[in-house]
């Protein structure tokens, strides 16, 4: 804008023109930004969210009737693993058509008569791998929300045209044609790091099947949770102390105290139902024991913290896993 002088009919002085501002002062620039527009746009595609839905209704009663099935679990990773198996079977397939296509890119020989080369055994290798991948992969996304699942879906139809090219990478390999088969996995494997990506974006961006818990640690001293008159008997009770939630449980006069946040998925544990003193996660059924936190059933992962508890002047009071330090007495080094 031009200064003027206040006058309607004072000329003003000839300025040097400048550009006009594109944006809000301090908006993200496309190069720090194409990240988040490009998932923006994946959540936004019209035919996802159908098909989305119509795989969750397949999939969803599926898992749900079988959940207490150890090979499904497994399929998680579980208890026994300890986090996920997908993303580290996702290496496997990657790996070796990388390979595939390293010895493709060094090898100038004739093809072999029969059979196929060196690439071709790490080209069918890495189908093989893909598949135990799509497995554990279903099985994950089966019990992601939201968001997530869709972007998940987005993941799973890039991995699946690219294990299509790998197939046909081997199928006009074995036919005798190098040139196209190198072509065919090339394309492959740059659909198969774009998958890789979202899969990444899933994972540290979004934090899906990491867990919930893992920097929960207080209250460092004990702390009031809730008067004792108002703690029921045998039902999960909520409460928030110094900013954590809670689940309270009180049976047989014995006191339990458990992270309301699920660790697999966060979901509130206190809207679970309890039996044999272990809780069920109300979003994708993990089980907890009560006494010790210990999984016993998934897809969780990772035992759920447990908090000591007492009762002190009418009040249960909890106490986070690391107490504070204790303060030197007065006159003490």
């Amino acid at each position: 804008m031009q200064r003027r002088s206040g006058q309607a009919d004072d000329p003003s002085p000839a300025m040097p023109k400048t550009e006009a501002a594109t944006g809000p002062p301090g908006a993200a620039s496309p190069l720090v930004s194409w990240h988040s527009d490009l998932l923006a746009w994946v959540d936004q595609l019209g035919w996802l969210r159908p098909l989305n839905d119509w795989l969750t209704g397949v999939l969803g009663p599926f898992r749900e009737r079988y959940q207490d099935n150890l090979a499904l679990e497994l399929m998680h990773g579980g208890r026994w693993i300890g986090h996920p198996l997908h993303p580290a079977l996702s290496d496997l397939p990657i790996g070796l058509w990388t390979g595939a296509m390293v010895l493709d890119a060094v090898d100038s020989g004739p093809p072999p008569r029969s059979g196929i080369d060196a690439a071709g055994m790490l080209n069918a290798a890495g189908i093989l791998a893909a598949g135990a991948t799509v497995v554990t992969g279903l099985t994950d996304w089966a019990v992601s929300g939201d968001q997530d699942r869709r972007v998940g879906l987005f993941h799973g139809l890039l991995n699946t045209a690219a294990l299509g090219l790998q197939c046909a990478a081997l199928g006009t390999r074995m036919a005798g044609h190098r040139g196209t088969a190198r072509a065919l996995g090339a394309a492959g494997l740059t659909i198969t790091v774009a998958a890789a990506y979202l899969g990444g974006h899933l994972v540290f961006t979004k934090g899906v099947m990491v867990s919930r818990v893992a920097w929960a640690t207080g209250p460092r001293r004990w702390t009031r949770a809730l008067p004792e008159a108002d703690m029921p008997d045998d039902s999960p009770t909520a409460v928030e102390v110094e900013g954590r939630q809670v689940m309270l449980y009180r049976h047989d006069g014995s006191l339990y105290a458990l992270d309301n946040i699920c660790s697999h998925a966060g979901g509130l544990l206190s809207r679970g139902t309890v039996a044999d003193l272990a809780v069920t996660c109300p979003l994708h059924g993990s089980r907890f024991s009560l006494a010790d936190g210990c999984v016993a059933r998934g897809p969780a992962s990772q035992p759920q913290p447990v908090l000591p508890t007492r009762i002190r002047n009418g009040w249960i009071e909890v106490r986070g896993s690391q107490p504070a330090p204790r303060r030197p007495a007065p006159g003490r080094t």
